[in-house]
């Protein structure tokens, strides 16, 4: 039986790789590797605990793959490539992201904090509220967003 720290090591190896596509895939891969006791479920909380999100390769396929970092997008980053439409009301900024992404990109969005206009966020699958610090202030905190991801 191998270590959960070398489970947990080979995963992230499989996901930098971009080109797995399901979970089924990766449970595959995992009991090619000889990982024992891998099913579908643990495989969905380990994406979960790394971060992993399903974005698009160099190829165009949909892949599951970790952020490089959560730090500032960059133009290469996939992070960018996650959000779909950002818009607001008067008291909330909303991001619609690919699906699995929202929770990711909030996280990102929360550790910028009030000295960025962000009071904080609610994420749903593909889905952010965004409260801003101060609402006659939304057009800053909006121009952040924006300049972040778009």
């Amino acid at each position: 039986m191998r270590k959960t720290s070398e489970l947990m090591d080979f995963f992230k190896g499989l996901l930098n790789k971009e080109n797995l596509s399901s979970q089924s895939e990766i449970v595959d891969a995992l009991i090619e590797a000889g990982f024992d006791h891998i099913n579908q479920s643990k495989v969905s909380r380990m994406l979960s605990k790394s971060g992993a999100v399903r974005t698009r390769n160099a190829t165009g396929d949909m892949v599951y793959c970790l952020p490089t970092e959560l730090g500032i997008p960059t133009t290469s980053s996939p992070l960018k490539n996650l959000v779909i439409d950002i818009d607001r009301n008067d008291s909330l900024i909303v991001i619609r992201t690919s699906p699995g992404a929202a929770q990711l990109l909030a996280r990102l969005l929360d550790s910028m904090g009030k000295a960025e206009g962000i009071l904080g966020t609610i994420a749903g699958d593909d889905t952010i509220f965004i409260t801003p610090s101060n609402s006659k202030k939304i057009e800053h905190t909006l121009a952040i967003v924006h300049k972040l991801f778009s």
